[in-house]
């Protein structure tokens, strides 16, 4: 039974993910249809976009739907999320009313809430994202939070172009951090750990020093992936044994989690680490292997503009699939 929302992957099984995957190759054959014939998504955006906006509101548009565009504190009024509290401040209206308004006049709500970057303790429970769904009589959709379910769909989706196959066993994946000048958050590489294992590949998570080890709870997911679908999952600190044989190097910067809200301290770490950044000669390691990003990505920073403009490179193709594969979410989930 397809779940009620579209929260993370890790929540939905492998049928349905596969199912996702075939019904955005098929919206990219054909992009227009009536799936969304007199239905309406609210966009929730409390952090900037331009990818995740732009292919939502056409997304919805192709398939016969409208798309609002929401941003509290700025076009709509502060929300507050915390339980039991006195709204004497900034908020001016609570999660509890927003949601369930919300849901009598929309038939898909979609958020996008990055973390505060204060405690990661707090941060991680998602208190954005999950108080929508625990309060939305309508689907919610994760447009990335801590996580970043659609941008892992597109990806796969743009594997399974590169290699000509749905079936990505036994590939070797390379989810590698990168330098950035501040630190950023983890979403995207929870997220493709977590989809990489979910489709048995020999993923490595390479990272300069243990403190840039994701969180437990996806160290966790990937190894129960593993377990349940094949493949491996190794921790490495070593660039060129990372790299050597990889089918697949996938790059993203991130913050050292026990840092986390004081990053003074981790700053001169990842300054030592600037020689991460993926370049020709790591990617001459590769068994010819594809590179890919999410975006933005700071060239000559992140990975060298040799890397960004190879054929090799799927970053564009990754990002063009955003709008399909959330054309099949949608559709799922607006089912009546």
């Amino acid at each position: 039974m397809t779940p009620k929302h579209f929260l993370n992957t890790q929540d939905w099984s492998r049928a349905d993910l596969d199912a996702l995957l075939a019904q955005a190759a098929a919206f990219k054959r054909s992009k227009f249809g009536d799936q969304l014939k007199g239905r309406s998504i609210a966009l929730v955006f409390f952090n900037p976009s331009m990818r995740t906006r732009t292919s939502f509101e056409l997304g919805a548009f192709q398939l016969g739907g409208h798309a609002i565009v929401l941003q509290p504190g700025k076009d709509a009024w502060p929300i507050e999320f915390d339980l039991g509290t006195v709204m004497d401040g900034d908020a001016e209206e609570h999660i509890k009313e927003v949601a369930q308004v919300l849901g009598r006049y929309v038939d898909l709500i979609g958020v996008r809430a990055f973390p505060k970057f204060v405690d990661w303790a707090y941060d991680r429970q998602d208190v954005v994202l999950n108080s929508f769904a625990r309060y939305s009589p309508v689907p919610v959709i994760n447009m990335e939070t801590i996580t970043h379910p659609c941008q892992e769909l597109a990806h796969i989706l743009a594997l399974q172009e590169h290699f000509g196959t749905t079936d990505l066993r036994g590939r070797k994946y390379v989810l590698t951090w990168t330098y950035h000048p501040k630190p950023l958050n983890t979403a995207v590489a929870n997220s493709a750990l977590t989809i990489a294992t979910r489709m048995g590949m020999d993923v490595t998570l390479l990272c300069p020093t243990p403190e840039y080890v994701l969180d437990e709870r996806y160290i966790g997911w990937a190894q129960q992936n593993v377990a349940k679908n094949g493949g491996s999952f190794a921790i490495s600190h070593d660039i060129e044994s990372a790299y050597r044989g990889a089918d697949v190097v996938y790059a993203k910067s991130w913050g050292a989690l026990p840092y986390f809200g004081n990053w003074a301290p981790e700053k001169p770490i990842r300054d030592r680490f600037k020689h991460f950044i993926v370049d020709e000669a790591k990617m001459a390691l590769t068994n010819n292997g594809v590179f890919s990003h999410c975006l933005p990505l700071r060239r000559n920073v992140k990975a060298t503009d040799a890397v960004m403009d190879s054929p090799r490179c799927i970053a564009i193709a990754e990002a063009g699939n955003r709008l399909h594969v959330q054309k099949a979410i949608m559709a799922a989930l607006a089912k009546p």
